[in-house]
């Protein structure tokens, strides 16, 4: 994955430079993730590594399945992709222009893992708590895991908050063997 990551780096930083310059990061977003979610569907993976299609016919394919959802910059950012035998990192440039968008934007995206669901004042205050702490604006998505027990793990980023009943009872058992 680091290699594809590699590859697929200046491609996004192309893509935001771009869409910084224009104004335009919400819709060059949308139309990565729907270039993206072309290029991901097992059909179009079959098509595009059948060698009986060439780079212009690929293109064609492509950008006739998006049909006008890309603007003029968005068929040829996909063109030059197919050219260069770059497209199926397609997915891996979306999750890198995103992340290069969150940090223009002052954002970060957080996954609050908890053992029971969390809403409302709850979950804005957790969110608010996040925020002075990353000073940045959280958007945060919660996932049910009952398996926690109790308690809950939040990622931000690269930092990981473990505070759930299950990482405290793993904790104690490492500690009693020792």
């Amino acid at each position: 994955m680091a290699e594809l990551t590699t590859i697929a780096r200046p491609y996004a930083e192309a893509a935001f430079a771009l869409a910084r310059d224009q104004n335009a990061l919400p819709a060059w977003s949308q139309m990565l993730k729907l270039a993206s979610g072309i290029v991901a569907d097992p059909q179009m993976t079959a098509a595009l590594d059948n060698p009986a299609l060439d780079a212009p016919a690929k293109s064609s394919l492509l950008l006739s399945i998006a049909g006008d959802r890309l603007s003029a910059e968005g068929r040829n950012f996909v063109r030059v992709l197919v050219d260069a035998d770059r497209i199926q990192l397609m997915p891996v440039i979306s999750s890198l222009f995103e992340s290069l968008k969150d940090e223009a934007d002052g954002v970060a995206k957080a996954t609050i893992e908890t053992a029971f669901p969390l809403e409302g004042s709850e979950l804005a205050e957790l969110v608010a708590a996040l925020e002075r702490r990353f000073k940045r604006k959280v958007e945060a998505e919660v996932v049910v895991r009952p398996e926690l027990i109790g308690g809950a793990r939040i990622t931000v980023g690269d930092n990981v908050i473990d505070g759930t009943v299950a990482e405290r009872l793993r904790a104690m058992t490492v500690q009693l063997r020792s």
